[in-house]
């Protein structure tokens, strides 16, 4: 079971700070790092044929859809011009031939997912098509995790028996909560009858993975409300649940300024809610993946998790298949790669990322090239989120440094941290306590050299818990 934490704690913790889905994270990305830059670590990292080791993961981003969701801070357009989709996928199939062509496309895809916006938002003879040109010109592995988001609300039948049949195995919904009072305040009515029939349609049709989204902090939610939430969820049964923290930003997502603050819970509400939540899902059977994840123990992450496997990029928690990550390959605007030692994301808005494909670039707004240093605090910071411990010998192996002595500056407030539980400090490493788990940000944000360059008026992060 999780352990608890006071209130004097959460005071003392729930600061702002980045989730680590990259290190260094997108703030300290930078614009010299374009699309010729990453036009050549594509090229030097394919060549020649077969030299690249690392499997593929391939996203791709869909960002339409029909109405706008109060809490979302993704990457959206929202419009019920339905041309706008089939414009879009003809920019997107240049993009992803001009890029294959760079690439060793006899390397295994081993993570293939369609995120947005409202992946469903496509037609079913548009979904069909994207499917086919992205697996003509890459190699889906035996046993590839192949997934997708939807929204309950917009999806049919008919999309999800579809997405069955082209090779989808693993589906995400939206629900976030199930209370009617919070979803009017959300601008989302998805009742529980809507997501229970969806549910059952994909088990019918043998799925073999589905997920649940939730999120706690959101206008209206009690701890008794969320309860009720967890409960029906718990009886749906999914296989995975990520519970978020909702990131209420108003100053970069201006949408949100339409939810009250008033009607927020406060921090200790808001923390309340996800200790009872995670209380109900271990009870329930359920894993603590890391942050904001929960499994079933005979789901993969589970698996991962207990064989050391378990690893971390912009897609959340991941399964590390072999003894090397793969490479990530965004596809569509706003999309984020993450190659071996090498960051990019595309431009945000659909005018631009159109203008770049025009001009025969490929769409990249920024990026990052890591230097050793930053690989060093990229795999401690890794090592904290996922199997949550860290060998001192293993990173002298692994890199040549004394950790101790090299991150001598982290310490004092590792011991600060140890004191309160969050951590044990060992002469042999350091371990992430259960009670620690719910705090892993802050542990790692010690041996983030970047943050004191991005404090300012407005948080550039959402916060911790």
């Amino acid at each position: 079971m999780q352990s608890l934490a006071s209130k004097a704690l959460l005071q003392k913790y729930n600061t702002s700070g980045p989730r680590y889905t990259s290190y260094p994270t997108a703030p300290m990305w930078q614009d010299s790092y374009n699309a010729a830059a990453h036009e050549k670590t594509i090229r030097d990292t394919n060549q020649p044929l077969g030299s690249n080791p690392h499997p593929l993961s391939l996203y791709v981003h869909l960002p339409f859809c029909e109405s706008r969701c109060l809490f979302c801070g993704c990457n959206v357009v929202i419009t019920q011009q339905r041309d706008q989709a089939e414009k879009y996928l003809g920019y997107l199939f240049k993009e992803m031939e001009t890029i294959a062509n760079w690439m060793d496309r006899s390397r295994p895809v081993v993570q293939f997912h369609w995120g947005g916006g409202t992946p469903t938002y496509l037609s079913e003879e548009q979904m069909a098509r994207l499917f086919k040109f992205q697996t003509e010109l890459f190699q889906l592995a035996p046993g590839a995790e192949v997934a997708i988001e939807v929204d309950p609300r917009v999806t049919t039948p008919a999309q999800i028996e579809l997405l069955k049949e082209l090779g989808f195995n693993r589906i995400s919904l939206g629900v976030q909560d199930f209370n009617p009072q919070v979803q009017e305040a959300i601008h989302r009515i998805q009742p529980l009858d809507m997501t229970a029939a969806t549910t059952e349609h994909c088990r019918q049709l043998g799925f073999e993975g589905l997920n649940f989204d939730l999120i706690y902090g959101l206008p209206h939610q009690s701890v008794e409300s969320f309860e009720k939430t967890v409960r029906d969820v718990i009886q749906l049964s999914p296989d995975r649940i990520a519970l978020y923290s909702y990131a209420h930003v108003p100053w970069l997502s201006p949408h949100q300024n339409q939810i009250p603050e008033a009607a927020l819970p406060e921090s200790e509400t808001k923390f309340n809610i996800l200790q009872t939540a995670q209380q109900m899902l271990t009870e329930a059977g359920y894993l603590y993946i890391g942050m904001d994840h929960f499994a079933k123990p005979t789901d993969e992450l589970s698996l991962a998790l207990q064989s050391g496997n378990l690893h971390r990029n912009f897609m959340g928690y991941t399964v590390q298949h072999g003894n090397l990550p793969s490479d990530l390959y965004g596809f569509g605007v706003s999309a984020i790669s993450g190659l071996q030692g090498q960051f990019a994301q595309n431009w945000r808005k659909l005018s631009q990322y159109y203008e770049a494909i025009e001009a025969g670039r490929i769409a990249t707004m920024r990026g990052y090239e890591l230097s050793a240093e930053d690989r060093l605090r990229q795999a401690v910071i890794l090592a904290i989120l996922c199997p949550g411990k860290i060998s001192y010998t293993d990173f002298q192996q692994r890199f040549d440094v004394d950790f101790k002595s090299h991150f001598a500056d982290a310490f004092p407030k590792l011991e600060d941290m140890a004191a309160d539980g969050l951590v044990e400090l060992a002469e042999t490493g350091l371990i992430v306590t259960p009670l620690g788990r719910l705090f892993s940000r802050n542990i790692a944000m010690p041996f983030d050299a970047y943050l004191p360059q991005l404090s300012g008026d407005k948080p550039t992060f959402s916060k911790t818990v």
